[in-house]
């Protein structure tokens, strides 16, 4: 059971629902919003949202959360997805629980993924498995894990390609055997994602607990002891590790994270693939290292929107993409 994020969605809840509406208004709002015409989209689907329809909440929070054809606005964005994820759907699943898990929340941004993950989405299953690959804040089965990110990595995600290059180094050949069975048999459907996780608390803290709040630069969160056996799925920073050779940064706290590696050659060499992006022009990059892994950030970020801005167009490109607060 999942931890509600706004209260007031309780009351919204409560109320009858409206019948849906007509799938052919939201396909208009799609066909103006790739034409350009933003707000004509957001007029189309604004009143079907309201009326409960699932497509257009997921449209219109996407609008809000990239700020086209309305101001910027991460909590409405959240609070729209939210209202579609509880519908069954997978996109707003996904992007609510990695809007939460990069603000830190992570156990919360977890419980959400793994329905989208269930669903088969890849940057659900990439985030998911590496959390159960790690065991934090999951319960550890780095097995399941693994298929997660076989999957992930077989519908061609590029990050999820890198995370089980990483993976493979640290199991043993009959546990990758044992993953890659586990993977064929959920994309078959002859197994299914819940009776595989021990139910009912597979998350290692209580449904009912407040969300952790992001930590704060003047006191880290406690990373846990280093560990061969963990691919560390991406976490705010706690200290950062400038470039031998930085590109010309602008100011600003705000940073994003593409990656974390065993190896540091493999978080520069990500870097090198990436640093001529237009999204990361006047950005640095800085190597994150603890838990015996290292991670890739860029930083420079003047606010939460511009990261989350650069983040979008990085998660276009195919590359995974989280923003960080300082």
């Amino acid at each position: 059971m999942t931890v509600p994020i706004f209260s007031a969605f309780l009351i919204a809840l409560a109320a009858p629902a409206a019948p849906p509406a007509p799938a052919g208004d939201v396909a208009k709002g799609i066909a103006a919003w790739q034409a350009g015409e933003h707000g004509r989209a957001i007029a189309l689907w604004a009143p079907l949202a309201e009326a409960g329809d699932r497509d257009a909440l997921f449209n219109l929070g996407q609008a809000y959360r990239l700020g086209r054809g309305v101001q910027r606005d991460a909590a409405r964005a959240a609070t729209l997805f939210e209202r579609a994820a509880r519908q069954g759907h997978t996109g707003a699943r996904t992007n609510l629980g990695l809007m939460l898990y990069g603000e830190g929340r992570r156990a919360e941004g977890l419980r959400w993924l793994r329905g989208a993950a269930d669903a088969g989405e890849p940057r659900a299953m990439l985030v998911y498995g590496t959390a159960l690959f790690n065991g934090e804040p999951l319960t550890r089965d780095m097995v399941t894990g693994y298929a997660l990110v076989s999957r992930a990595a077989a519908k061609d995600l590029a990050p999820a390609r890198t995370t089980l290059a990483e993976m493979d180094k640290l199991l043993s050949v009959d546990a990758r055997r044992e993953g890659v069975a586990l993977a064929q048999a959920l994309a078959s459907g002859e197994r299914e994602l819940a009776e595989v996780l021990s139910p009912p608390a597979e998350v290692a803290v209580a449904p009912s607990a407040e969300p952790r709040p992001a930590p704060k630069p003047a006191a880290p969160a406690a990373t846990p002891a280093p560990s061969r056996k963990t691919v560390e799925a991406p976490r705010p920073a706690t200290t950062a590790k400038p470039a031998s050779k930085p590109a010309a940064t602008t100011s600003g706290a705000y940073a994003v994270q593409l990656g974390a590696f065993s190896r540091g050659g493999a978080a520069q060499s990500l870097y090198d693939r990436v640093k001529d992006m237009p999204a990361l022009a006047g950005k640095s990059p800085a190597y994150v290292e603890g838990g015996g892994v290292t991670r890739l950030r860029i930083t420079g970020f003047a606010s939460m929107a511009s990261a989350e801005r650069a983040c979008a167009a990085l998660e276009a490109r195919g590359q995974a993409c989280y923003a960080l607060k300082p």
